[in-house]
């Protein structure tokens, strides 16, 4: 590979990266508002839809991260 798509590669990595930082900070905000719920309500349909969001985040999470390693193993 040339440095050229090499660069290009590099650059879409730390895209994906950015974007999986991001949505770690909107599921730990997501996880904190979880937390931080009034008992009474933890069992209600908020609170799972909170959850299912938070999943679905975590999935995102190492969907991105397996780009990663798949950019990193072509850069090398």
């Amino acid at each position: 590979m040339n440095n050229a798509r090499r660069e290009a590669l590099a650059k879409i990595r730390e895209a994906v990266e950015e974007a999986k930082g991001d949505i770690e900070m909107l599921r730990d905000e997501e996880q904190e508002y979880i937390d931080n719920m009034p008992e009474s309500l933890q069992s209600s349909e908020r609170a799972e839809t909170a959850e299912s969001a938070v999943s679905s985040m975590d999935d995102a999470i190492d969907s991105l991260e397996e780009v990663v390693g798949s950019i990193e193993e072509a850069e090398s």
